[in-house]
């Protein structure tokens, strides 16, 4: 009678959301002056809601236009008449600086408060493989802890109604020969001295919290740099433009709101070739794009450990639409760096899939890392065939089994999901001694060619409802 009782108000209104964490979950809670309350019964209402608040970009009709105005001409190294493009266009209150039809050269890009860079169609830009090139170092934050390091490719920093559009093509040239073979490593003879560089170094900093202006990063380091990232900015607008052969991240917008990604598309197989990482952010679009990366698609983060949580800035009022997502470790992940936590995260209408596709969706952090991720709302996704689960919550991240802030994953749903491969349905890799995932919902969802014999693994939650929904053509 319980049981039926359960399922009764899960068909009225899919799952409520439970107030406080059971069994020891320790996390961080957070209300903000632009939070917004999701009726579980409904959710899509709210994302309508969250659209409307984005802020959107507008420039002046000014044109700054690099072949007319600053005389640059097909094959040559334009990083000099490009800044200069930039500072104008600022200083006269903002317009469009406009890259035409050609292959160019450049070092690192700022973009100014009311700028939009344009690459026209036929236009291709080239970075260079040099890292003295991305010097000096700048504010950023590398794999969710905060550092001086190499500027990204593209990189802002405090600045207001900004834009990359166009329908050129961005060209990291980013290769086994260059950024791809840096693995930021310490060698076994440092050491043994006790001499630590890249990742060792940055995770050190991190632990014994060392002042950001203590944590200078050189090449030396290995940390590649991002391709593209906005730090600390409101009105952001990447639209169009193809992004190839990234160093490390594509597009990482840092505690910014108000962001739109439409119509990009995100083509890089190297390691850590994320796709979209928006980290802290809030009022985020993005639609229409096609992923096809080395690593997740888009993943969705707020800081790592000590860092995340002194920061306490949550990613939240997400939307996802219209995406085309074919190769990478996920389509959208949450983590693994969410120690700030994330809220209210939309998804729809998207097609994924690809024998190189592992998890169309993912949650993943661990009892070192914490964070809240509550509310992910998913439907109308047609998924080819992925590796391993269709949707996959991980409690044990880098197989991290204890600590002191253990993750709370909570009001996950998927409705009017279809997948014709893989090997679980869903997969919930919890804790047996801790529950920390409640209220996860299916409904309407057909999930065929599933190989486990057991279809699913639950460990670790409580409240998984499934409703109307069938694997390999069964109820269960």
């Amino acid at each position: 009678m319980h049981i039926q009782k359960r399922i009764t108000l899960l068909c009225s209104a899919l799952f409520m959301t439970l107030i406080g964490c059971t069994n020891n979950c320790r996390h961080n809670d957070y209300t903000g002056a632009d939070s917004i309350t999701v009726d579980n019964a409904n959710p899509w209402k709210a994302m309508a809601e969250v659209e409307k608040r984005i802020q959107r970009t507008d420039f002046p009709d000014l044109i700054f236009h690099l072949g007319n105005d600053y005389k640059a001409v097909s094959g040559e190294d334009i990083s000099e008449k490009l800044r200069r493009a930039i500072s104008d266009c600022h200083r006269a209150g903002g317009g469009r600086v406009v890259i035409p039809a050609g292959e160019y050269y450049t070092k690192a890009i700022h973009l100014l408060s009311n700028v939009n860079l344009h690459i026209e169609k036929g236009a291709t830009l080239k970075f260079s493989t040099t890292a003295t090139d991305y010097a000096p170092q700048v504010p950023t934050r590398w794999e969710g802890i905060d550092c001086m390091g190499m500027s990204p490719l593209i990189y802002a920093y405090r600045q207001d109604n900004i834009a990359v559009t166009g329908e050129g093509i961005l060209d990291g040239q980013a290769s086994w020969e260059n950024w791809w073979k840096l693995r930021a490593r310490t060698s076994a003879e440092d050491k043994a001295i006790g001499k630590f560089m890249g990742k060792e170094k940055l995770h050190d900093f991190e632990k014994n919290i060392t002042s950001i202006a203590d944590r200078i990063f050189t090449e030396h380091d290995e940390l590649r740099p991002q391709f593209m990232q906005f730090y600390q900015c409101d009105r952001i607008l990447v639209e169009g433009v193809t992004l190839n052969n990234a160093p490390f991240w594509l597009l990482h917008p840092l505690m910014s709101k108000n962001i739109i990604v439409r119509n990009v598309t995100f083509d890089s197989h190297g390691p850590n070739n994320d796709g979209c990482d928006p980290e802290s952010c809030e009022n985020v679009l993005i639609e229409n794009c096609i992923f096809n990366t080395g690593d997740d698609c888009i993943a969705i983060k707020s800081g790592r450990n000590n860092d995340g949580r002194a920061w306490k800035l949550p990613s939240r009022n997400i939307i996802v639409r219209n995406c085309q997502m074919k190769d990478g470790h996920a389509g959208v992940a949450i983590g693994s760096e969410i120690s700030g936590s994330c809220y209210n995260v939309w998804m729809e209408d998207c097609q994924i899939g690809s024998p190189e596709m592992d998890r169309p969706f993912r949650i993943k952090s661990n009892a070192i890392r914490g964070g809240v991720v509550s509310g992910f709302y998913i439907r109308n996704i047609n998924i080819s065939e992925c590796k391993q689960a269709v949707l996959k919550l991980e409690l044990k991240y880098e197989k991290v089994t204890e600590g002191p802030y253990y993750p709370l994953f909570e009001n996950i749903l998927l409705e009017n999901i279809t997948c014709q491969k893989s090997r679980y349905g869903i997969w919930i890799d919890g804790l047996e001694d801790h529950i920390c995932v409640r209220n996860v919902a299916l409904k309407n969802c057909k999930l065929d060619g599933i190989t486990d014999e057991k279809t699913n693994s639950i460990v670790g939650a409580e409240g998984v409802f499934f409703q109307n929904t069938l694997f390999n053509g069964k109820e269960l």
